[in-house]
């Protein structure tokens, strides 16, 4: 196997949960998180330590992320940011950022999400905090992944993996391995991405990771599903995944694993069952205002109800309002599955409102994500 681990990883941490929290695993549950920083936090206001409280307020808004409450981690994560500005200190103020800048991601609200996670990198650099910069530049590119520019951000995944090897942080080489592996299942190099996805899912294990290994499972469920047909196999593994995600009570990664299980029920021909399963995804994603997961339920849906009956003059009009979302939030890969999906139901090609049609070339990335991406210099983590 390509790049196989011959080393033990050191067990995963959380490196986001700091001070008082530092001690909480990366497998905490998310409430007790949530409950312990809101605790912790009140104690650091009332002793007036503003970088504990930053610490603390930095817990609380990605608990408050993961469990989907996206209004209370916008309030935490700005509190948290500024508490640290207000004690001067720039790891603390780094951190905050890179919270929001996540936020912004998982809200689709992609620009500002580069603006954030750059301006993250950069106060890490000054604040001597390579793991906040490495996190940052992760989330740069992750950013740039989801809306499809792999030439952009292919290399910076692989220098992310090779560095994060080198560092022993399991947590960022499981990531890694899962991007670059998604790349190349997106590509259909399928033994690629398999391969890489089971060397995430088994590093992950060995490391106790189990929102890694969650979200591994569901990779590999999806590769197996779409080159192999197997969908007893592909299910099987989404439940073990699903197991974790309900553990530790992940909203995001539990909605896309019901979302990738209707994928599995579509491809098999199960459309009734598959029509459930991302009505289920559709509402959990509405419920935690993320548009990106929001939009490929409703797609899934869409197909389904079009195999079992549904008019292609509203199959096609769902469509065309679902390629308009995506365009906007900046989601070029999803977008062009739009129009296969048109083709493979026989209602296209849509109407195009933007001149931009079907394999058209153009920037997939907007100015702010390319300079972002320009700047992000991996040798400044040594």
């Amino acid at each position: 196997m390509a790049g196989q681990v011959t080393e033990r990883p050191a067990r995963a941490s959380a490196p986001e949960y700091q001070g008082a929290l530092g001690s909480l695993s990366v497998n905490a549950s998310l409430p007790e998180v949530l409950a312990r920083g809101v605790r912790e936090l009140r104690a650091a206001e009332e002793a007036g330590d503003r970088r504990e409280a930053a610490r603390c307020g930095l817990a609380v808004a990605e608990a408050c992320r993961r469990l989907g409450r996206i209004e209370e981690a916008d309030r935490a994560w700005k509190a948290s940011y500024r508490a640290a500005r207000s004690a001067g200190h720039e790891g603390a103020m780094a951190w905050a950022l890179w919270s929001g800048g996540t936020l912004a991601r998982q809200r689709g609200a992609l620009r500002l999400a580069y603006r954030l996670l750059g301006l993250a990198a950069e106060a890490g650099e000054r604040g001597g905090d390579i793991v906040v910069r490495g996190y940052s530049l992760a989330g740069l590119a992750e950013t740039g992944r989801i809306q499809g520019d792999y030439e952009a951000v292919g290399r910076l995944h692989e220098q992310l993996l090779a560095e994060a090897r080198r560092r022993g942080e399991a947590r960022h080489t499981v990531w890694a391995l899962e991007g670059i592996a998604q790349m190349h299942r997106n590509t259909g190099s399928y033994d690629k991405a398999l391969a890489l996805f089971e060397e995430a899912a088994e590093t992950a294990s060995r490391a106790e990771d189990r929102r890694g290994w969650a979200w591994a499972l569901r990779g590999i469920a999806d590769v197996v599903s779409v080159r192999d047909g197997d969908v007893e196999r592909a299910l099987s593994l989404l439940s073990r995944a699903e197991e974790a995600c309900k553990e530790i009570r992940l909203a995001s990664a539990l909605a896309y694993n019901h979302k990738m299980r209707g994928n599995v029920l579509y491809r098999a021909g199960r459309y009734e069952q598959a029509r459930e399963l991302y009505a289920q995804a559709l509402a959990e994603f509405r419920e935690m205002e993320e548009p990106r997961g929001t939009a490929l339920s409703r797609l899934g849906l869409v197909k389904a109800e079009a195999r079992l009956g549904h008019d292609a003059a509203h199959t096609a009009a769902e469509l065309t309002d679902l390629r308009t979302t995506l365009d906007r939030i900046g989601l070029r890969p999803a977008r062009d599955m739009v129009d296969k999906a048109a083709a493979e139901l026989g209602v296209g090609p849509l109407p195009d409102h933007h001149g931009d049609g079907p394999g058209e070339a153009g920037p997939v990335l907007p100015a702010v994500g390319a300079e972002a991406l320009r700047k992000a210099d991996v040798e400044g983590l040594r």
